[in-house]
């Protein structure tokens, strides 16, 4: 089916000639904002298994869960070849030598095509990104930036720890690297405007990035964000409301950039609010439905020079 935004799954199957999916990898890695650096409390969503699967705790091996995945996703989705998805916590916040060995462990499977490393905007420097492209001569290499926002105040709400300023440079730093570079964002979160998604649009499409996930901002158990939603000073946002958001927010993409995710995908276990949330497949039919009857696309809206964001901080 074509879809009317640039599809992730559309794209690798044109770059690979197979069905390809990614394989979540929890390493053992730390986060910044876990260990103290920061702070002790994480990002006010974020639980204790940093947004992954916890097999790291339970002594999985980076081999075993590749092993354990491509059986179950070759089932499904009748997938041939797979990306490792270094997704909990901060996978750029180790010494390189770490870094190495564990990569290297994950890419030794002949059936993994390519890395996803999801980390940090501040967690990168240039000796990392060096180490990083060195396997971009053999294999499709995504660097995945968690922004999630692209106001400063919005950031401090969340306890990111870090600034719109800080994703810019670390988008810079990794172009012409031959390194796919994909923005996280979650719309949804506290104090959070329509306007002000639309602007994080309009910024993250004036950056050259390659990809972008969008998710909603679901309420886990056990977080700081929890007990706001428990006391009435969150409110999470209605399925309708999302729906309308995320259509608006592709409306403003750069036509080049591929839509990765569309939506959150929470751990029922977990999961507070909302319980819409659950329905993904629902979710997805909804965003469909609606760019048909809005007669509307990815790009629709998109002004190449629209907010200047690059030229603004690469010249202050």
């Amino acid at each position: 089916m074509t879809r009317r935004y640039n599809d992730f799954n559309a794209y690798l199957r044109r770059r690979f000639g197979c069905r390809v999916q990614k394989i979540a990898i929890d390493a053992g890695f730390s986060c910044p904002n876990r260990d103290g650096m920061l702070s002790f409390s994480g990002c006010l969503f974020c639980d204790r298994k940093g947004s992954g699967t916890g097999a790291a705790a339970k002594g999985q091996s980076i081999k075993d869960q590749i092993q354990q995945a491509k059986a179950r996703l070759a089932a499904r989705y009748k997938a041939k070849k797979f990306l490792a998805y270094f997704q909990s916590f901060t996978n750029t916040y180790a010494p390189c030598d770490t870094l190495r060995r564990r990569y290297d462990e994950a890419l030794a499977d002949a059936d993994i095509v390519g890395l996803a490393i999801g980390t940090r905007p501040d967690c990168v420097d240039e000796e990392k990104l060096d180490l990083i492209e060195r396997y971009t001569a053999t294999h499709m290499i995504w660097m995945e930036y968690g922004l999630q926002s692209m106001h400063n105040r919005t950031l401090r709400t969340i306890n990111r720890g870090h600034t719109f300023e800080d994703f810019v440079r670390s988008v810079q730093m990794t172009q012409g690297r031959n390194i796919m570079i994909c923005a996280h964002v979650i719309l949804g979160l506290p104090g959070e405007s329509k306007q002000d998604i639309l602007d994080t649009a309009s910024a993250v499409a004036d950056l050259g990035i390659h990809g972008i996930k969008i998710h909603s901002l679901y309420v886990l158990h056990e977080t700081p964000l929890a007990h706001l939603y428990k006391t009435g000073v969150y409110k999470a946002l209605d399925e309708h409301t999302y729906v309308d958001w995320v259509v608006a927010f592709l409306e403003r993409l750069d036509p080049k950039i591929i839509v990765q995710r569309l939506t959150g995908d929470p751990n029922p276990c977990g999961l507070l609010a909302p319980i819409w949330t659950l329905q993904k497949q629902r979710v997805l039919s909804l965003i469909w439905k609606t760019l048909d009857d809005r007669d509307t696309c990815q790009a629709k809206r998109y002004r190449p020079s629209q907010g200047h964001v690059r030229d603004s901080l690469a010249h202050p």
